[in-house]
């Protein structure tokens, strides 16, 4: 582990532009299941195409609430951790430029990140499938995780929440901003993603092919482990600090 994390410093040291690609695994230690473990898994006891693709939400909308309840609730308590906080620091004294996240819990902007494209959409906010109006998701959310019904606009259409169901397009010009990035930097550092959902899970290939080196921290083996630099399976509270000590003020 210690020569692993060696050669990650080692590679960050020489960086000039470092882009970030997280996914669930930095949020699991938060509190927040992933989608796929066979322990917590929100995929475990529930088909995604019937809870959560657009069609199933425009047609049983209640169905979609009661599955998302206790996810929610879990997201709104979560509070950020120390692999958030390493890459907020890492941004701020660092050559980290931007964090593309497959999440949507708003942890690294809680922890002080600031360019954070969010490519599968925020709880941040939620759209009325009548009238498109766009309001603010917090207070409606709060009186969801006490009422268990689905929300609704002033027009009477159901509130959605800005996040990216299954047959809906990912948001293009978020998407397109995080493929800029990649395609400018020499460095990417993947965080918590299997890299098993596409485009995000191509997004370090697109790294690679534009001769970007590429540091892998995830619990579990990925496809791209044989193309990558350095892999590090372990938690990622445990490695990400030690990669952001490398530019904290006052710092060997």
């Amino acid at each position: 582990m210690e020569e692993l994390i060696a050669r990650a410093q080692a590679i960050l040291r020489d960086a000039q532009h470092l882009i970030a690609l997280t996914g669930a695994g930095i949020s699991t230690p938060s509190g927040i299941p992933d989608f796929r473990s066979p322990d917590s898994g929100l995929w475990t006891h529930a088909d995604p195409l019937e809870v959560a693709s657009i069609y199933a939400f425009r047609q049983h909308p209640q169905d979609f609430y009661d599955w998302i309840h206790p996810l929610a609730a879990r997201t709104v308590a979560a509070q950020p951790n120390a692999a958030h906080t390493a890459l907020a620091q890492m941004e701020r004294y660092g050559p980290l430029r931007a964090v593309i996240t497959q999440n949507i819990d708003l942890l690294h902007t809680r922890a002080g990140s600031e360019t954070v494209l969010e490519i599968h959409g925020h709880l941040r906010e939620m759209t009325c499938l009548r009238c498109f109006e766009i309001v603010p998701a917090e207070a409606i959310l709060q009186e969801f995780l006490v009422a268990a019904e689905v929300p609704h606009c002033s027009c009477g259409g159901v509130l959605k929440p800005n996040v990216i169901l299954f047959g809906e397009q990912l948001p293009v010009r978020t998407l397109n901003r995080a493929k800029k990035e990649i395609q400018t930097a020499d460095t990417m550092l993947v965080v918590g993603s299997s890299l098993e959902v596409a485009p995000a899970g191509d997004l370090p290939l697109l790294a690679l092919a534009n001769g970007a080196r590429v540091i892998i921290v995830n619990l579990e083996p990925t496809y791209l482990d044989p193309q990558a630099d350095v892999v590090i399976h372990a938690d990622v509270v445990e490695v990400l600090p030690r990669l952001a000590e490398l530019f904290l003020p006052n710092s060997d």
